[in-house]
């Protein structure tokens, strides 16, 4: 059977889908019930990872020192996954600390046209001879050539693969097959996808990418996680191995995980909204949900109008603040109009 490495952020992910207020406790249980399913990593953080704690883009409830003590302690055969982005997170401040306290495998992520900025972070990783990956978020704004040219840097640095993420659930099959395909074809190492379900094509496109050749699939627990959610794992793993892949996870107990999830985590179960149709078509960051959510009750517009603005703007993960720009314009425009 093909093997398919599965990443499981939904204590990363589905941070974003509590405003980054997962409690110790939920992560404890989480942590124990996916170990049990056998889970191969169990990514665990703020939703912009490590070090990305603040005001702009969100306080997290549980440091993120105190996230990993807690992943790690329940983690018997599963690897504890973490994820930076360089500007949010440092070596020194972050990823040492969290390399100290036991993860296995680390993301570096970046926007998918800046690879450079991953350089130090991977090398680094890579040296305390940790599992390292590239990760290019945003992969919708890119063509197949520019994403390679930026995983090959990657793959320079060190990255033992390359996951392109979906992060605004704007892809449809066809871009997943020509991109995961053009990756596959040229690289030497590993490629993984990750989606989003902003246009219901979570599920396809993950077994679209595995079809092209990606060998890695992210997948969340009820797909908990930001905008629309994720992969639901749950599903991707039974639609995986009736289609002849092999997880290596306990089907039934993973099925058990997910009823955990829903009852001790999330506060709904992501659904595809008005909202997150639009921020879809609009190719915005699945993250920006909450945001432009409360910008628009304040300032009393459309978050339509916001997403459809920021999409314009080609806007990308670090630059929440041009929400409130965005909706104050708007604001002041239906006043005059």
């Amino acid at each position: 059977m093909k093997k398919i490495l599965i990443n499981d952020p939904t204590l990363r992910d589905g941070n974003h889908a509590v405003k980054h207020q997962l409690t110790a406790q939920q992560i404890a249980a989480y942590a124990a019930a996916a170990d049990a399913a056998g889970v191969p990593i169990v990514e665990v953080g703020h939703g912009n990872g490590l070090g990305a704690s603040s005001l702009q883009v969100g306080l997290s409830l549980t440091d993120d020192a105190t996230m990993l003590k807690t992943a790690r302690k329940n983690l018997k055969r599963s690897k504890l996954g973490i994820f930076i982005i360089p500007g949010f997170a440092t070596i020194n401040k972050d990823l040492r600390p969290a390399l100290d306290l036991g993860a296995d495998v680390v993301r570096v992520a970046c926007h998918c046209t800046e690879a450079d900025t991953t350089q130090r972070h991977i090398s680094f990783a890579r040296g305390q001879g940790k599992e390292v990956y590239g990760v290019l978020m945003m992969s919708h704004m890119a063509s197949k050539e520019t994403l390679l040219d930026e995983s090959r840097k990657m793959e320079s640095y060190g990255a033992e693969g390359v996951i392109l993420m979906d992060s605004a659930g704007a892809a449809l099959p066809a871009d997943v097959a020509e991109k995961v395909g053009a990756l596959v074809e040229k690289l030497g190492i590993p490629v993984g996808f990750h989606a989003h379900n902003n246009l219901g094509m979570a599920i396809i496109n993950s077994v679209t990418a595995a079809q092209a050749g990606a060998v890695i699939l992210d997948g969340t627990a009820r797909g908990f996680g930001a905008g629309a959610g994720n992969t639901q794992l749950e599903v991707l793993v039974a639609v995986l191995k009736k289609m002849g892949y092999d997880t290596g996870i306990d089907f039934y107990k993973m099925l058990d995980a997910a009823d955990l999830a829903e009852k001790s985590i999330l506060p709904m179960i992501p659904t595809i909204k008005s909202t997150s149709i639009v921020s879809g078509l609009a190719g915005v960051f699945s993250g920006f949900a909450k945001h432009v959510e409360r910008a628009a009750a304040e300032y009393k517009v459309d978050p339509r109008d916001i997403f459809f603005e920021l999409g314009r703007r080609r806007a990308v993960a670090g630059q929440e603040d041009m929400i409130i720009e965005i909706a104050a314009k708007l604001a002041e425009k239906g006043k005059k109009n």
